[in-house]
């Protein structure tokens, strides 16, 4: 059995998720103790309580401590079933994050899986909908991952009720990663979505962003999506630059305190960082890939430039070589981080 802190380095949620799905992916039984121990409320809440509930039911699992608030979790993984599922988290818990965890747990299983699933589409701390769906899911599709979603309805914090599905078709053979030369980012695409409140938001948040891009010689589109059935009031915004290779992003949801103008700035600031850095992978999706670039080692080295190496990969990093034999390399050059995975 895997012994797993689940207080080391960053500490959070993520730990758990990715410990369980890695565990349903090697059929490892795994045990994890003090469980989001250094957060102000320390163990399982009911988002991450959600994830690890439908991996338990995916792959017919046997747990002890899977409760909220439990700070130690068994997980023993069985074999996984084919099949539609029916879920709903309950609250404006994260979508996007409960069906990464699924497609990293369900990726190499032997049988197909649908899910439907209710909760937040786009909630803060968690990548938005539109950041899953044409960064996440892009990228990983060039290492020959191919995932169906649809998003039914958006969700928005504290009320949730966004619903989506996602199509899980297994692959035995995930082709690494390769992306160490400069790309040319050229043009820019991005959704605004805005629910319950007034039009003039979405539309300084996009006057906004596109002054950034003007100002920078960046052809950039913006679409604006009013949502009409929403529970709760709620926008957000998330734009990204497709390369031959590659797909950068960047996404920020709108929360009380900050302007239009400065979600709107600021997003394309972050993009253009990502850009101006000479970057192939934005500083979360390299987080969200890691996994992924591991699994791909086994005839080549997976490798990326990446803009900054966050708290929560090198956490990451960490737990994935409790399950595999690999070696995470990085050369850091002036303002950027050369990056390589190999066993």
């Amino acid at each position: 059995m895997i012994e797993i802190d689940g207080s080391h380095g960053e500490g959070g949620g993520q730990i758990l998720r990715n410990a369980v799905a890695l565990s349903s992916l090697f059929k490892k039984p795994i045990k994890i103790t003090n469980i989001r121990a250094n957060r102000p409320n320390p163990g399982i809440k009911p988002q991450h309580f959600i994830s690890i509930k439908i991996i338990e039911e995916l792959c017919n699992a046997e747990t002890e401590g899977l409760s909220i608030d439990s700070t130690s979790l068994i997980f023993k993984p069985g074999i996984f079933k084919g099949g539609k599922f029916k879920f709903d988290i309950g609250t404006a818990g994260s979508i996007p994050l409960v069906f990464q965890a699924c497609i990293l747990a369900c990726i190499q299983s032997n049988e197909k899986i649908s899910i439907n699933l209710k909760g937040g589409s786009d909630v803060r701390w968690a990548p938005s909908w539109d950041y899953f769906n044409h960064v996440f899911l892009k990228l990983i599709e060039k290492m020959n991952i191919h995932i169906k979603s649809n998003l039914i309805k958006r969700g928005y914090y504290p009320k949730g009720g966004g619903e989506a599905e996602l199509y899980i078709e297994p692959k035995k053979e995930i082709k690494p990663f390769n992306s160490q030369d400069v790309q040319e980012f050229k043009s820019v695409n991005g959704i605004i979505h805005i629910a319950n409140l007034p039009e003039h938001i979405s539309s300084r948040m996009k006057h906004s962003s596109l002054k950034v891009f003007v100002k920078n010689d960046i052809n950039a589109t913006i679409n604006v999506e009013n949502v009409s059935d929403s529970l709760s009031p709620g926008t957000g915004i998330t734009i990204w630059s497709q390369s031959k290779e590659s797909v950068l992003g960047s996404t920020i949801i709108g929360y009380k305190g900050i302007t239009a103008e400065e979600i709107g700035k600021n997003v394309a600031i972050n993009l253009l960082k990502e850009i101006e850095s000479n970057a192939t992978i934005d500083e979360y999706a390299f987080d969200q890939l890691l996994p992924y670039f591991a699994l791909a080692t086994k005839k080549n080295s997976s490798s990326c430039i990446v803009r900054k190496v966050s708290n929560h990969a090198l956490t990451n990093m960490w737990l994935i070589q409790k399950f595999l034999n690999v070696k995470f390399e990085s050369k850091q050059m002036e303002n950027i981080v050369f990056f390589k995975i190999k066993t």
